[in-house]
């Protein structure tokens, strides 16, 4: 039997040694591979199925590590980490330990620049390339982008600086919607083989020297004539007015058309390149294909059926309550748009396009954009909700602070994805919009405790207009509590006590309110008689209500799914504004650490943080000084 081609690959160079007539098959075992560890694992499927081919092109003709390759986003690295190196650790890949689900500096050689944000690889190849020119160096830098992700303006932003500094890169476009190539087939190949070559581009060189000769006007006409002349053969004139070489569109699934034109634009000696590449997201899985949208992050499946494993919630996410919660909102408010940067099914709008499809609006991965567009909308007198996950609202914080905040324009912010969110790791959590978004002035800040908390806030938010408002809260389901039928507008700034013990102060924000309730069940059942608080804002704080509980407890906990400079920072400058911490007070903030946590289960990454029930009684353990005969019983695995 022969020996599959795959497994005589462990790295690109191995690969190199091998004819081009085998490329296709070893496309065709890299693919199964990919499709057969995801369904063991979940993860970004369709785009990795989409870049088989272009991966296997790359690493062959390309001398990485040497070569810098660079993968914006990194949905579609998976099969780039299975030809380096990381192929017997696939089935890890999102697990605890395991292989992060996108590049990763830490983990490869293979993989120069971390990713997980869109747009960056353009900026970071070139900052490569001028780093290599600086120190005298020869070697290449490929930077692979996807179309959407060229829909950010830092992308552009990157190819205006490379054009005007005339710097040797390549970057390859992956167009994987054809929203902007031509139909390609043999005769965009055959093309794009010609204008990548030798031949014509010493061609080109000895024309427009010839032309330097002419008149400045007839100089001018010349390159005009030219330009247009392959911007109309090849759809590139754009990217050739920023300075890019335009090579394409060719077809991206087929080698023979490809290896040339990578060849051929390795040996280009000065000057940025543009590859337009055409692929189809899903390619060569049959369930893939036919719903790229539902394969492009899935959980395990079944190979043969491509039926996905999915548990049955066991209460809504926090997500559909937001959605469902706004569309109530709008049902009765005209005034109500939503806006989303991207990604309308993550945050719950594309149920809201549905109901509204005239009053949403999906601005690209443009969060920068968004912001300041919702902006302008409240300056008009509509309420717009801002829904972007927190991780990528760090994308658009000047815009958040100065066309918003200073403005006091009342944009609804809809954080998702606040805290730890599992497999994507620390590149998509949200770890920081309470603290930088505390410090600005005309802010205020709410965060659920559970998920009917939250459909007040939304009607919160729908109601006040005062000022710009944020409510932050987790991925994943509730906690099952039974939802009123609308949301209650919630009084600014007030908190509200769940239980008064005596003794200890548990002062939550946000959704580890639960792990609260279930540490004073274990300190209640103990003899500790534990108050319960949902501060439900940061900003502005309930203040009579804290210092009430700073006075009649000797123990108060802050417990927040966010890193140091949030709610704990805000109430431990209230208490020591006060004279509370020089006293017999004793106070600790439980947040996110000062570090970033890697992927992982939830439960286990908030054990990790401290910020679980167990944390919260060792934490009250040692601050009351109290022995293992006072706390005998035992405390509550880690998630309870």
């Amino acid at each position: 039997m022969t020996t599959p081609l795959l497994d005589r690959i462990h790295r690109p160079a191995d690969m190199r040694q091998l004819a081009k007539s085998d490329l296709a098959q070893l496309a065709d075992e890299l693919r199964a591979e990919m499709i057969s560890a995801v369904s063991e694992t979940g993860g970004h499927l369709g785009a990795g199925l989409g870049v088989v081919e272009l991966s296997v092109a790359l690493h062959y003709v390309f001398d990485t590590p040497d070569d810098r390759l660079i993968w914006d986003v990194g949905h579609q690295a998976y099969p780039h980490k299975i030809l380096t190196e990381r192929r017997d650790r696939m089935r890890t890949l999102r697990q605890e330990g395991g292989l992060s689900g996108f590049t990763k500096r830490g983990e490869s050689i293979y993989d120069p620049f971390g990713a997980g944000h869109s747009s960056t690889s353009i900026s970071a190849g070139l900052g490569m390339a001028a780093a290599r020119d600086l120190a005298g160096k020869n070697n290449h830098v490929v930077a692979v982008i996807g179309d959407g992700a060229m829909s950010a303006g830092m992308a552009y932003e990157a190819m205006n600086n490379a054009g005007a500094m005339d710097s040797r890169m390549v970057v390859i476009l992956n167009d994987n919607d054809m929203s902007i190539a031509p139909p390609v087939g043999a005769m965009s190949a055959y093309l794009a083989r010609i204008l990548s070559g030798t031949t014509y581009r010493s061609f080109r060189r000895m024309l427009k020297d010839l032309v330097k000769h002419l008149p400045d006007a007839v100089q001018e006409r010349a390159r005009q004539m030219e330009e247009y002349t392959r911007g109309f053969m090849t759809g590139g004139t754009l990217f050739e007015e920023m300075g890019f070489y335009y090579v394409g569109p060719i077809d991206g699934h087929n080698l023979e058309h490809l290896l040339p034109v990578l060849e051929n634009v390795k040996k280009m000696k000065n000057g940025p390149v543009l590859i337009h590449v055409v692929t189809k997201k899903g390619h060569g899985y049959a369930p893939a294909e036919a719903s790229d949208d539902k394969y492009h992050g899935v959980s395990k499946f079944n190979v043969v059926t491509g039926e996905q494993v999915k548990s049955k919630p066991s209460a809504p996410s926090y997500t559909g309550v937001f959605a469902e919660s706004l569309i109530q909102e709008a049902t009765d408010d005209e005034k109500i748009v939503a806006i989303t940067a991207a990604m309308p099914s993550g945050t719950g709008l594309d149920k809201f396009g549905k109901a509204f499809p005239d009053r949403t609006f999906d601005v690209g991965i443009a969060e920068q954009h968004a912001v300041t567009f919702a902006a302008g909308l409240a300056t008009e007198g509509f309420k717009p909700f801002a829904a972007i996950y927190s991780t990528f609202l760090q994308r658009a914080y000047d815009q958040v602070v100065h066309d918003v905040a200073i403005q006091n324009l009342p944009v609804r912010f809809a954080i998702d994805r606040a805290g730890l969110v599992g497999a994507d790791g620390p590149t998509h959590a949200g770890s920081f919009d309470a603290a930088f978004l505390g410090t600005l002035p005309n802010m205020v800040l709410m965060s659920p405790g559970d998920e009917a908390e939250l459909k007040h806030m939304v009607a919160t938010q729908a109601a006040f207009d005062e000022h710009p408002t944020a409510l932050r809260y987790p991925r994943g389901e509730g906690v099952g509590i039974e939802l009123p039928k609308r949301g209650t507008v919630l009084e600014i700034g007030k908190g509200r006590i769940l239980r008064e013990g005596g003794r200890i102060c548990l002062l939550s924000y946000g959704t580890r309110l639960g792990q609260a309730e279930l540490a004073a069940d274990q300190l209640d059942a103990q003899g500790f008689r534990t108050s319960v608080v949902d501060a439900r804002f940061m900003k502005p704080l309930d203040e009579d209500l804290i210092l009430r509980m700073a006075r009649e407890h000797e123990v108060l906990i802050t417990l927040e799914e966010g890193a140091i400079g949030g709610f704990g920072s805000h109430v431990m400058n209230l208490l020591a504004s006060h004279g509370h911490l020089d006293g017999g007070l004793k106070c600790r903030s439980l947040t996110l650490p000062d570090t970033y946590i890697d992927h992982g289960n939830p439960a286990s990454m908030y054990d990790l943080a401290g910020l679980n029930a167990a944390q919260i009684i060792e934490t009250v353990r040692r601050l009351i000084g109290a022995d293992e005969a006072q706390l005998r019983a035992a405390p509550p695995k880690a998630g309870e």
